[in-house]
């Protein structure tokens, strides 16, 4: 263990200090004369422990230790992790003979005054010196009654950095181990998508359940310590939990933030001046890729292997990759009078493009939004003529000239998926879709309502139409789902005959007094009901109205 200088006998430094002064490498150029004096106030390093040291623009800042005599020779570590900027540190050592020593500690004023008048052998040596951001390991072997001091230097701006000092190289390391090989392989890339690999940490085969490997991918440069990723997400104006949300929960989520917590992986999404900063941990595997990047955009990789018991980690050397472009949508050739069914992707909000060479000057579009909600765009000859969201049927009626050429742009509205159908045709007197009522709610009413029926209503058309009414049983809890989930492209095939009620025709000349009604019987009392009327025209093409929820009365 080491000896901490605390109640160090001022005597005794004074005794070390008569030595020959040498220029210390680091910039202040201070005598270690001085640096011993020093010493005497400053911080005492701790063995077996990581020390956060806090620096201020060029002011040296030292740190004192000394092996037992009983304990040397020994090996010792000095690990300095910069977190920030570039840093210069230096280990200095002064080694006194073992009998000065002994009478200085001793009081021996005779031996003190002495070397005074006498010229001490050069026992000052600087036995390591770096500059730079990256983590640096020394490993030495410690003198008996050997005195060292680390100085550290920050000439650019404020800065901290940690220090991991210690003596016990036999039960373990703090800071996981990387493999002889630490690269980060890149092994596939699309526009949207980067796979990387990287060889497993020797501690990850010797301590699965305390390790665990964590990716940050950002856009501006590569991170050699897992601290340096947390200092500049922090200065970038980002809340950053804790060791960079390595904890299973972290405390500080802003509207900044996105946290996403699947598959035994933890990802943390940090959005700031349009960029985006990504932490990822995947426990032990050692393969990961990463989704939802930008098309022609240069993304940086570091993976960290972390210690789960110390949160102490170790850096692989970090890589960079650019997705590639973007495909040109393909584009779908419409053709007169047939009908397309589409599913729209709504995680990458992608657009589908449909594109229709006119053969007659007035032509209509017709769109049926079967799940979701559907933006749709349509342009001719690069202008556009409308732009509008769908959540069931819309006509659009165009007249142009011949040969014109229109470009329809579809995408889904909604974060899930969504489904349409589309045709275009210049056959108005022949309609592939039925001809539709001016709405297609359903309504029930209130006071018709009793204990074992429901009366609903809805409007038709002047087309002698076929419509289904379809019921079906539901709990409270399911209203919403299964209102959402309905598939308004669905025929009454696709529902059970249990749930058939009954089917009719009917139609009126005068739209006024095309309505009809129907008086559901034989329900439970007090029991939630979902009804679904289906429209059938002379195509063969169902329609869905829209579904009603209508609870029985409980008491009669």
């Amino acid at each position: 263990m080491f000896r901490f200088w605390i109640d160090l006998p001022f005597h005794l430094l004074v005794a070390m200090c008569l030595c020959h002064s040498i220029k210390v490498p680091i910039s202040s150029q201070h005598s270690f004369k001085s640096d011993l004096f020093s010493c005497n106030h400053s911080l005492i390093l701790a063995d077996g422990k990581e020390t956060t040291v806090h620096l201020l623009k060029d002011i040296p800042k030292r740190y004192c230790f000394m092996l037992e005599e009983d304990r040397a020779p020994a090996p010792f570590t000095v690990t300095v992790t910069p977190c920030d900027v570039p840093i210069e540190w230096s280990i200095l050592v002064h080694k006194a003979s073992t009998k000065f020593l002994g009478k200085a500690a001793r009081g021996d004023y005779d031996t003190l005054e002495a070397t005074k008048s006498q010229k001490i052998p050069k026992l000052v040596s600087m036995i390591f010196n770096y500059k730079g951001n990256s983590v640096e390991t020394y490993m030495g072997m410690s003198s008996y009654s050997a005195f060292y001091m680390l100085e550290f230097l920050s000439v650019e701006r404020d800065t901290h950095i940690t220090v991991y000092l210690t003596t016990d190289t036999t039960s373990g390391h703090l800071y996981p181990e990387l493999p002889i090989d630490p690269r980060i392989d890149i092994i596939g890339i699309d526009h949207a998508t980067v796979t990387l690999a990287w060889k497993h940490s020797p501690s990850v085969l010797k301590h699965k359940e305390n390790i665990q490997y964590c990716l940050l991918v950002n856009e501006k440069h590569n991170y050699k310590s897992l601290c340096a990723a947390e200092t500049a997400i922090r200065s970038s104006g980002m809340k950053s939990p804790p060791a960079l949300a390595l904890s299973l929960f972290p405390y500080f989520l802003d509207h900044q933030q996105v946290m996403i917590l699947s598959n035994s992986e933890l990802s943390i999404i940090n959005r700031v001046s349009n960029r985006e900063v990504r932490q990822i941990c995947m426990g032990t595997k050692n393969t990961y890729t990463v989704p939802n990047l930008r098309p022609s955009t240069q993304y940086y990789f570091d993976v960290f292997v972390v210690n789960l018991l110390t949160n102490a980690s170790a850096a692989y050397t970090g890589t960079f990759a650019r997705t590639l472009e973007e495909p040109e949508p393909k584009i779908i050739e419409l053709k007169d009078g047939k009908v397309i069914h589409l599913i729209l992707d709504g995680k990458k909000q992608k657009f589908y493009s449909l594109q229709y060479q006119a053969r007659h000057k007035k032509i209509q579009f017709t769109f049926q939004s079967c799940s979701g909600q559907v933006g749709v765009q349509i342009a001719r000859n690069g202008k556009v003529l409308a732009s509008e969201n769908i959540a069931g049927f819309k006509h659009f009626s165009l007249t142009g000239k011949l040969l014109d050429t229109y470009l329809v742009q579809l995408r889904s509205m909604d974060p899930t998926n969504s489904s349409v159908k589309v045709q275009v045709s210049s056959h108005f007197y022949k309609p592939f879709f039925p001809l539709l009522p001016e709405s297609l709610k359903i309504k029930s009413f209130s006071k018709l309502r009793t204990c074992n029926s429901v009366t609903i209503a809805w409007l038709g058309t002047q087309e002698q139409s076929k419509y289904c009414v379809y019921k079906k049983r539901i709990e409270e809890d399911q209203v919403w789902m299964e209102v959402r989930s309905a598939d308004r492209c669905s025929g009454p095939k696709s529902r059970h005959n249990s749930e058939k009620v009954l089917c009719k025709y009917f139609y009126d000349i005068n739209l006024q007094r095309a309505v009809t009604t129907q008086t559901i019987k034989g329900l439970e009392a007090g029991t939630l009901y979902l009804f679904d009327v289906y429209l059938t025209g002379p195509s063969g093409i169902p329609v869905r109205y829209h579904s009603k929820v209508v609870k029985t009365r409980k008491k009669c």
